[in-house]
């Protein structure tokens, strides 16, 4: 056995690697064969919490009361101590309401939306009376001066004027 292998108890190819690396055996990810696939991006995902989650989770922390009972109660559900720290401050300051409220933008009312369809509808149906009405009146002028040209005498009158 040679002097690296006695100092840190690992013997072979584990001798080599770095600090921090994992073996397969260990329980680390096996590496894909070849090069990573460029279109394929692994990103971590936010962990999100229901209102009721939360509520029941620090039910179960207040009724922690003997040593080590807590820590594993953390343990068990996977969250951090700041997470529950957390929690309980929005508890108390009595944002309860606020831990179930989903994050980021609300979600528009329907009905604004139709209000806004029939807004525009009853706009463009006003911009097509106004056409109409304007219409409706040259048709008028044009009737009343054809009117007056077509009358016995009528080009003379509209000349000596």
């Amino acid at each position: 056995m040679s002097l690296m292998e006695h100092n840190n108890g690992a013997g072979g190819r584990g001798a080599q690697r770095a600090i921090g690396e994992r073996s397969e055996a260990a329980g680390g990810r096996p590496t894909p064969p070849g090069p990573p696939d460029p279109e394929l991006v692994e990103r971590p995902r936010r962990r999100r919490f229901s209102a009721e989650y939360k509520l029941r989770i620090m039910r179960e922390a207040d009724a922690c009361t003997r040593p080590g009972e807590l820590g594993a109660l953390l343990r068990r559900e996977g969250l951090y101590s700041s997470l529950l720290t957390g929690w309980r401050q929005a508890r108390e300051s009595g944002s309860l309401q606020a831990l179930g409220r989903p994050r980021g933008r609300p979600k528009p009312d329907p009905r604004d939306a139709d209000n806004a369809q029939l807004r525009r509808r009853a706009e463009r149906a006003e911009s097509e009376l106004e056409k109409a009405k304007k219409v409706i009146e040259v048709q008028g002028n044009v009737s009343a001066f054809l009117g007056e040209l077509l009358e016995p005498g009528g080009a003379t009158r509209s000349t000596e004027r």
